[in-house]
């Protein structure tokens, strides 16, 4: 909103969340979300919002999805799932995750994780490097 008396323009929260969209590249950023995604053991699981909040980033989620996708097999990738435990990937993508997670010894509920047995509980203070 735009006011003739000189005042900022306020960020509305739809303008803010497309500002994360955009979000800029930070390798320290992604160094902290790289070093909390591979904390998480096997037979655990995090939500990608999970992620992006114990690495320092909360409301970073969409970094987190980027950040995998560009990461390749380089990061245990299956581990971390859409909200509500669910598997977020499409296709043959979604097959392979819940394949890698079924072998890790994770239940499902459905289409669904069984979070209360499975969802791991970020310690982040030893986290640092």
């Amino acid at each position: 909103m735009l006011m003739n008396s000189g005042m900022k323009r306020r960020a509305f929260p739809k303008e803010a969340a497309r500002r994360l969209l955009r979000a800029r590249p930070s390798e320290e950023r992604d160094a902290a979300m790289r070093r909390v995604i591979r904390s998480i053991p096997k037979g655990k699981v995090a939500t990608y919002a999970q992620v992006a909040a114990a690495a320092g980033y909360p409301l970073y989620h969409r970094q987190v999805v980027q950040l995998l996708r560009k990461s390749g097999d380089s990061l245990p990738w299956q581990r971390v799932l859409g909200a509500g435990g669910q598997i977020r990937l499409r296709r043959d993508m979604a097959h392979e995750q819940r394949m890698r997670l079924e072998m890790e010894g994770v239940r499902f509920r459905g289409k669904r994780v069984a979070m209360d047995e499975h969802q791991h509980t970020f310690r982040t203070w030893e986290l640092k490097d």
